[in-house]
């Protein structure tokens, strides 16, 4: 296909588990009602964000993939005929847990899962809690639509995992996502971490030629503590934005992506053409110190 349809459910989240995967089946099928084919879902959308704190109570919110969440899913995406993007809270085995997204097909069949690689631990973030990284290595499904690659939030901030992903040839960059600002943080300090935050990943599709996909929580969470900042968007291949989301509101939008202009920006400005591939060997290393 020459142009694909993407849906994108920027939604708030409560504590029952149930309420929040019924609201967003209730919002993929407004997003498919819009002729959205793909439609990716914010990060760990089943819960709370639950990594503000370290509780142990809080890996009984995770979940086999494929499991129930995924079963669910499938039956609306083979109903809708819709490619579905879930990030959820992995149980792999006792004790063992990752930060996990499954790709979910248009006919419904299950295409596998990407396990988040760059885990986060900041005050707000404890993440090393409770996931293990990633082990899969980077991933492309080859869905009805399109051929997607799939990262998770903490990984947006890494140019190498977009690198890599756009190299095993996916068509668009998907970054399920949570981040927020401290509800009493100042206002140039929030604009600030926006900005970064998107210009980072406009940057990834400026460098790969490729559209990016990035859709965040929104809404206060943390008894009030912190504020999800939304601002889901979309880019063209060369980083433009073609849809930008509110800070405030839940939104579920759809956006056409012309996968043929990845080809033309790519011939026009040809960095995968001109990458010195043997100089790169020292990115392997920590820090180049000696």
């Amino acid at each position: 296909m020459t142009k694909v349809k993407i849906g994108t459910v920027q939604m708030s989240c409560v504590a029952d588990k149930a309420a929040n995967l019924a609201k967003a089946v209730d919002q993929i099928r407004v997003a498919a009602s819009k002729g959205a084919q793909i439609i990716c879902l914010q990060e760990l959308f089943t819960s709370l964000y639950f990594c503000d704190v370290e509780d142990y109570d809080n890996f009984e919110l995770a979940e086999p993939i494929p499991g129930p969440s995924t079963e669910a899913l499938q039956a609306v995406a083979a109903e809708l005929g819709v490619v579905i993007i879930a990030s959820l809270f992995e149980k792999r085995t006792e004790g063992l847990y990752h930060n996990t997204t499954a790709v979910i097909d248009a006919d419904g069949a299950y295409l596998g899962k990407y396990r988040k690689m760059h885990i986060p631990d900041d005050p707000g973030y404890y993440e090393k809690f409770y996931f293990t990284p990633g082990d899969l290595g980077y991933k492309v499904f080859k869905t009805k639509y399109a051929t997607i690659g799939v990262l998770i939030c903490w990984d947006q901030w890494y140019p190498e995992a977009a690198r890599i992903t756009a190299l095993m040839g996916a068509e668009i960059l998907f970054f399920p996502t949570a981040i927020g600002w401290a509800a009493d943080q100042d206002e140039e300090t929030n604009q600030d971490q926006y900005n970064a935050w998107q210009t980072i990943q406009r940057s990834h599709s400026v460098a790969n030629g490729l559209p990016v996909v990035s859709v965040n929580r929104v809404g206060f969470e943390q008894d009030g503590a912190m504020k999800f900042w939304g601002g889901s968007f979309i880019t063209n291949a060369q980083g433009r934005l073609l849809y930008l989301a509110s800070h405030d509101a839940e939104e579920t939008e759809v956006t056409e992506v012309d996968l043929t202009q990845s080809d033309y920006f790519r011939k026009h400005w040809p960095f995968l053409r001109d990458r010195r591939i043997d100089s790169y060997q020292p990115i392997t290393k920590r820090f180049i110190d000696e």
